[in-house]
C-alpha cells in the first residue's frame, strides 16, 4: 500500500544533512509513494528544490506541513518538541533518535501521539554491525584529525604542535579511547599524518585487530582507570570514541584526569551526543565548538558530520536505504516484524517505550553488549 513519505528540513543549528536524496525520492515515487519535501531541505547537501521536483516530490513551504501530512517521516536528527506537536499521531519516524540523552518531555510527547520511532543508530545486523551508524562514525573519526590540526595551533589556544613533527622534533601524542569505527578511522588518519597514536579499548580482540591493521604503527593498551590516568598525563590530543547502543556513554575520564593533562592539550569528545565520556564535557556547536576547563581545550560538538552535508548525506542514505525501503514497501509494523535488524532499531512503538528503563540509566536493550563506535 503506498505511503505518504515526508522529508523535513533539519532546523537544528549547523545541521546540513537531509533524510533522503533526490535519487532515493525518485525510487520511492516510482513505487507509487507520495513524497513531500520541505523547501530547501537538501540545500546544505547540495540538492535544490528542482532536483526533488524532478524526482517526483511535492515541495512544502511551512515547517509543519511535512509532519502533518506524512505517514512515514525520514530525517536525521530526532524531532524537537515543536516538531512532535505538529504530528497528528500514529505515524512512523526514522531518525537518529539518541533517546538516552533526550529530554523526558520530548519522549513523553511522542508517546502521547502514539509515534513509532525507529532509531537508525540502533539498527543492528546479526553480526553485531550497526550498518546505518557505521558511515557517519567513519566520517566523524576521519574528521578528528582535521579538528586536532586546527585546535593545536597557538592562535587557537593550543600547544603549537604539528601532528607529525619534523626531523629532530617528536610528533604529537594522540590517545584514542575506543577501537571501534570512530577510533579505527581516527587512528588511520593520524597514523597517515605521522602522529604517535595510542589506541585504548576494553576488548583485547579489537586491540589485536588494530595491531594487525596498522602493522605496529599504533600502540595498544587495555582500558582501565590506571591506564587512562597514565595516558592523560602526556596526551596532546585525547579522543573519546566510546559507545554503548541505547545507553548514555559511561564517563571514563574523570575531572582529576583532566586536571593532570598539560595546558593547551585538546580533548575531542565524539560521544557527547550520548552524554560524553569526559566528566568536564558539555555540548557545544560548530560556531563556538570549544571551551577550556583546567587549561585543557574541550571540543564537544554532537553533530560533527553535520557540516560535511553532501558527503554525510550520501553515505547515510546508501546505508539506510534498505531499511527505509522495507518500511515503505511493507509498512512499519510488517517491516519490523519481518526484519530482525530493523526490529532492534525500534526505540518506541505506539505509546510503548521499548527501552522502558529510566532515561538517566538505561542499560540498553536485552542481549546488547557495549560497543566502541
Amino acid at each position: 500500500m503506498p505511503l505518504v513519505i515526508g522529508v523535513p528540513k533539519e532546523h537544528k543549528p549547523f545541521e546540513y544533512r537531509v533524510g533522503l536524496t533526490p535519487s532515493a525520492i525518485a525510487l520511492l515515487t516510482a513505487q507509487g509513494h507520495r513524497c513531500y519535501v520541505e523547501t530547501n531541505a537538501g540545500v546544505g547537501s547540495g540538492f535544490d528544490n528542482a532536483e526533488y521536483v524532478k524526482a517526483g516530490a511535492w515541495i512544502t513551504y511551512g515547517k509543519d506541513e511535512v509532519f502533518r501530512r506524512a505517514n512515514l517521516i525520514v530525517k536525521i536528527q530526532r524531532p524537537t518538541e515543536e516538531e512532535v506537536s505538529w504530528m497528528p499521531g500514529e505515524q512512523t519516524i526514522m531518525a537518529f533518535m539518541l533517546l538516552a540523552s533526550a529530554p523526558v518531555e520530548s519522549i513523553n510527547a511522542m508517546q502521547e501521539r502514539g509515534i513509532t520511532a525507529i532509531a537508525f543508530e540502533l539498527i543492528e545486523e546479526s553480526d553485531g554491525m550497526l550498518p546505518v551508524l557505521y558511515p557517519l562514525s567513519q566520517i566523524g573519526g576521519r574528521m578528528t584529525a582535521q579538528i586536532a590540526t586546527h585546535f593545536l595551533r597557538n592562535d587557537k589556544g593550543g600547544k603549537g604542535i604539528l601532528l607529525g613533527g619534523v626531523a629532530g622534533v617528536p610528533p604529537a601524542e594522540v590517545v584514542i579511547i575506543g577501537a571501534g569505527v570512530v577510533g579505527m578511522h581516527a587512528a588511520e588518519v593520524f597514523v597517515g599524518l605521522s602522529a604517535r597514536v595510542i589506541l585504548i579499548d576494553c576488548d583485547v580482540q579489537r586491540l589485536r585487530a588494530a595491531q594487525e591493521r596498522f602493522g605496529g604503527k599504533v600502540t595498544t593498551m587495555m582500558s582501565h582507570d590506571v591506564n587512562l590516568a597514565k595516558v592523560c598525563t602526556f596526551a596532546d590530543v585525547l579522543i573519546g570514541a566510546v559507545q554503548v547502543p541505547g545507553q548514555r556513554t559511561p564517563q571514563l575520564i574523570s575531572r582529576s584526569m583532566v586536571q593532570s593533562m598539560r595546558p593547551g592539550s585538546l580533548i575531542i569528545d565524539m560521544d557527547i551526543d550520548q552524554g560524553g565520556c569526559v566528566a568536564t564535557g558539555r555540548p557545544t556547536q560548530h560556531d563556538q565548538p570549544t571551551f577550556v576547563v583546567d587549561d585543557v581545550i574541550h571540543y564537544c560538538v554532537p553533530n560533527v558530520p553535520g557540516v560535511v552535508g553532501r558527503t554525510a548525506t550520501r553515505a547515510f542514505v546508501n546505508a539506510a536505504w534498505p531499511y527505509i525501503q522495507r518500511v515503505a514497501e511493507s509498512g512499519s509494523n510488517a517491516a519490523i516484524e519481518g526484519d530482525t535488524a530493523l526490529r532492534r532499531g525500534v526505540a518506541m512503538r505506539g505509546s510503548e517505550l521499548v527501552m522502558a528503563q529510566p532515561l538517566s540509566s538505561w542499560p540498553g536493550l536485552p542481549g546488547r553488549s557495549p560497543h566502541h563506535r
